[in-house]
This record gives C-alpha cells, structure tokens and sequence, in this order.
C-alpha cells in the first residue's frame, strides 16, 4: 500500500482530482466536464498500473 501512497505519478494523479473535484463544484456543467472525469480516471488508472508493473519487475528480479 505504501508503494502507491508514495508514488509521484499517485499524488499527482490525486491532486489532479482534486482540482477536477473543484471544477464540478464551481464549474458548468456540460460534456466537457464528462471528459474531465473520464481523462482523470483513466489517467489514475495508468498510475496505478505503472506502480503495480514496477513492483512485479522488482519482485521478479528484472
């Protein structure tokens, strides 16, 4: 768990939700904010997986 707490690519990403959070809240609300949200899951997603790809490497030793 503390590998992904302590992942640049994880805090950025949560930041970044942050500010998308803050965008819905105070915002319009239109189809561009769909894509927001859609562009910040996925890009959470990729971080999560960058991590996971890192930690298999190094317990396999690559």
């Amino acid at each position: 768990m503390r590998k992904y707490l302590f992942n640049g690519a994880v805090i950025g990403s949560v930041i970044g939700g942050w500010a998308v959070v803050q965008r819905t809240r105070n915002g319009p609300r239109d189809w561009k904010l769909l894509l927001t949200w859609i562009s910040w899951g996925l890009t959470l997603a990729i971080a999560i997986g960058t991590v996971k790809e890192e930690s298999d490497e190094k317990a396999i030793g690559k």
